[in-house]
């Protein structure tokens, strides 16, 4: 039973439909602090719509959202930057014709406090605040494992190596929460592995991730918990190996009757 003051994001019945088309209903997660929180489903399950929720891009119609005990129901998505939630995107959205350091420095700016007059006449406290800038955004790069790559224009890097300088971008912004869709989508495996070994460092730093992925087998051998999308309803919550059980999941997954030969697509906790 997660307590609460253990939880850093709270949804309440939330509620989202466009049109006539119910993309959410009655979806109710509680995130807890420093975790891996994985969100899995089949293609069309709301996944996506749940996510552009709670980073402020779309607003729900009905529930409520909290996150670090404030209310966040109404709110754009700068203010939820502010509140401490940062964001990737399934397609990568670089700056390409700025160099890593650069896209860096672009997300650290969120927490820095020259104003325009700082900026315009580049005083003392403008001066060192840019340092501070430059020193966070290098040391985010090599958090990340791009190395010798600073001056290196986004464009020119690895698929790889944009992948994770998306995110040391969002960790410039000092989440409380990243929020990372589809980080491994189109990685090979070496890549993948990479990429697990980034989340659980920046778990063990104290931030929580909340993850949407299709690699099932990344999130089963990652998450702390897995929640699981179908048809815009939340069908299984839990450990990952009592999800990758749930006879709902497996339907919902494969299509058809459950039976124990239907458990081989489903990944086993601890692999990958």
């Amino acid at each position: 039973m997660t307590q609460a003051s253990d939880r850093l994001l709270d949804l309440n019945s939330v509620g989202k439909h466009f049109g006539g088309v119910i993309a959410l209903a009655d979806v109710s997660l509680h995130i807890r602090q420093s975790e891996i929180y994985g969100l899995i489903g089949p293609n069309g399950a709301g996944k996506t719509t749940l996510f552009n929720v709670v980073t402020g891009l779309y607003q729900l119609d009905s529930g409520s959202f909290q996150f670090a005990g404030q209310s966040y129901t109404r709110c754009k998505p700068h203010l939820l930057a502010q509140a401490g939630i940062a964001r990737t995107f399934q397609n990568i959205r670089l700056f390409a014709n700025m160099s890593a350091l650069e896209n860096i420095m672009v997300g650290r700016h969120l927490r820095t406090r020259t104003g325009i007059w700082g900026a315009l006449t580049r005083n003392a406290a403008a001066r060192a605040e840019e340092r501070a800038t430059v020193q966070r955004a290098r040391e985010l790069l090599e958090y990340v494992g791009i190395t010798c790559a600073h001056q290196t224009l986004a464009k020119h890097l690895s698929y790889g190596e944009q992948r994770r300088l998306e995110i040391a971008r969002a960790l410039a912004t000092e989440p409380k929460l990243l929020a990372l869709d589809e980080p491994a989508a189109g990685m090979n495996a070496t890549e993948t592995v990479a990429l697990k070994a980034l989340l659980q460092k920046i778990r063990a730093s104290g931030v929580t991730v909340l993850l949407i992925e299709h690699d099932v087998k990344l999130i089963m051998g990652l998450c702390d918990r897995v929640a699981v999308l179908d048809y815009g309803k939340k069908i299984a919550e839990g450990v990952p190996e009592e999800v990758r059980r749930d006879p709902a999941v497996i339907a919902a997954y494969l299509g058809g009757e459950t039976t124990t030969s239907n458990l081989s697509p489903l990944p086993q906790a601890g692999e990958g």
